[in-house]
């Protein structure tokens, strides 16, 4: 059975179900409480949009645009040779405590994926007890989301015969003829990011097709009056534009959030996979790179950098960022600031759109910059205890908590210091590391070394959960992500130590007959199983702990920046048009 969950949405959003990873996640209890009541449409409002591609009419009757370009070709070859380092790294002398620990990981990583293809192949995530397969209603019909999380993580571990499986399931299984309502945001973290991750590390031509298929679909999502995109889309065909071979699409906001707004790590968890899409396509639609769009051009055919432009456009309540933006105003709804959940990976993919551009994405750089001076002045405190954490906002009122999701936020600092001035280099690292051992010890704290979805320090109580509804672990990656990005850059051998806990926990209280399930208790030896085998679990968690416990050649920081997912995208040395 589920973890208790609110009143079923149409389609529940990662940060609102028990079921889904990081980054939108808390509950969608959580977020309904924050949002205020769902706002009232009128029947049948939600927005029938014109969806596709690039392809408008321009008003002058000048040629459409797409028709004037050149073929385009991506050259995959001069791709590869332009890597610093081999995607699974040389293998120099390690030694044999280092290699038989990430042999474990890598026999976690099988047991995992054998059991998912026994019971649960093709459907989206194994349930382990029950031994069956779990659909589940994020993502508008299409399947198979643990192979398409899993494709990267097998290649890299050279599990070579269950990558085959994975691959042959994609080519001859994964069907984009779907129709459903389905989470922009997870549909592009999972499926649109793990098929191009697995394009760069394999150059299989299927893996980049279905991305470029996938992606055009998700493009009705962002014909809002501000561009800014509406959090669920219809993958289906609806019709067809009477002028040009348009989709029609289908959009709308969650119903629980607040005013019919769009959620600010759904619409800033986009930029690293859509400039990608263009990169691969050669179209710019997905990018839309110009400061402004074209006075013909449909507002279907703005891309992610217009999403920059609305933002940089709002004032920021004292440099802040709120969760809720109206998409048809440009203007906050809310003023609830947090890191975590509804927040996170729109700081995390400012940085790594910088790292990802080579260091040439300045406005990037600037945001990512002027957040987190606003964050440390606001929302960074220390507890009684010592602990420094990440607080939340309401509104210039703090809630003194930190939510699992929110631990991500160590390893991001890390990397941004790695690349700052001496001066907030030197400061940034201190915090990252203080905020990834105030994570730690929500783990070092629990019953079994497990870490709860949100722990908090207030009533004398520090890096606990309080709550009897925030006692649960579901497999998240975020603490062993820091642990990762903390190894590589301070080689510190706590880190691998603290990871290696992890794995030993995972293996006691998580490993049942059939697969790995998570807890609903942290705080108790004999807790309770969920039965679900999260597709986030063999794409981040596992990976993470595996690459902890790697050279730092292998998926090199200097050649790639990892999705919110963990899909490796590489950083753009050049321009590889053919």
């Amino acid at each position: 059975t589920d973890l208790p969950r609110s009143p079923p949405a149409a389609a529940e959003p990662r940060h609102a179900s028990p079921a889904a990873p990081r980054r939108l996640r808390e509950k969608l209890r959580t977020a309904a409480r924050m949002a205020g009541p769902p706002a009232r449409t009128a029947p049948g409002s939600r927005q029938q949009v014109q969806g596709g591609d690039s392809r408008a009419q321009p008003a002058s009757g000048a040629p459409p645009a797409r028709e004037t370009r050149a073929p385009f070709r991506f050259d995959y070859e001069r791709f590869r040779r332009s890597l610093r380092h081999p995607v699974r790294g040389g293998r120099p002398g390690e030694d044999p405590e280092t290699r038989a620990r990430r042999m474990k990981i890598k026999e976690m990583m099988k047991f995992a994926w054998d059991n998912y293809k026994q019971y649960a192949l093709g459907k989206n995530e194994l349930r382990p007890l029950t031994k069956n397969g779990h659909i589940g209603n994020m993502f508008g019909g299409l399947r198979g989301a643990t192979v398409i999380d899993a494709l990267d993580t097998l290649y890299i571990m050279e599990l070579e015969e269950e990558f085959q499986e994975a691959k042959e399931w994609v080519e001859k299984s994964f069907d984009l003829n779907v129709n459903g309502e389905a989470s922009l945001f997870e549909v592009n973290i999972r499926y649109i990011g793990g098929l191009l991750a697995t394009y760069y590390l394999t150059g299989e031509e299927v893996f980049k097709s279905k991305a470029l298929e996938l992606g055009e679909k998700l493009l009705p999502a962002f014909n809002t009056p501000t561009g800014i995109p509406r959090g669920v889309i219809n993958l289906g065909r609806q019709g067809t534009h009477p002028h040009k071979h348009f989709l029609y699409g289908m959009s709308w906001s969650w119903g629980w959030a607040s005013a019919g707004s769009s959620i600010l790590a759904e619409f800033g968890t986009l930029h690293l996979e859509f400039l990608h899409l263009s990169a691969l396509s050669g179209n710019p639609v997905f990018a839309e790179k110009a400061s402004n769009p074209p006075a013909w051009a449909s507002s279907s055919s703005w891309g992610v950098m217009n999403i920059r432009r609305v933002l940089n456009r709002v004032e920021k309540p004292q440099g802040l960022y709120p969760n809720f933006l109206s998409p048809v105003t440009g203007s906050w709804v809310q003023h609830h600031v947090s890191i975590g959940g509804l927040g996170d990976s729109f700081y995390e993919y400012l940085i790594k759109s910088w790292l990802m551009s080579d260091k040439k994405d300045s406005e990037a750089k600037k945001m990512y910059d002027d957040a987190l001076e606003a964050i440390e002045k606001h929302l960074v405190k220390k507890s009684a205890g010592g602990l420094t954490y990440i607080a939340e906002w309401r509104g210039g009122i703090l809630d003194h908590k930190m939510g699992h999701l929110a631990c991500f936020s160590g390893g991001m600092i890390a990397l941004g210091a790695e690349h700052a001035a001496e001066e907030r280099r030197q400061r940034h690292m201190e915090l990252a590391a203080e905020i990834t051992s105030t994570c730690h010890e929500s783990y070092a704290r629990s019953d079994t070394k497990l870490g709860p979805e949100a722990f908090r320090f207030d009533a004398g109580s520090e890096a606990m959960a309080t709550r009897l509804s925030e006692r649960y672990y579901i497999l998240r990656p975020e603490v062993v992500e820091s642990y990762m990005y903390l190894w590589r850059l301070t080689h510190d051998p706590k880190y691998r130590h603290w990871g290696w806990e992890v794995v030993k926990a995972l293996e006691k209280y998580c490993r049942v007959e059939a697969g790995f399930s998570g807890i609903r208790d942290v705080y108790t030896t004999t807790p309770t199983h969920d039965n679900m085998q999260q597709s986030f679990f063999l794409a981040e968690t596992l990976k993470y702990l595996y690459l902890l416990f790697c050279e730092d050649d292998v998926l090199s920081l200097e050649d790639w920046v990892f999705n919110t997912e963990a899909h490796p995208l590489p950083i753009n040395h050049t321009d590889f048009k053919a």
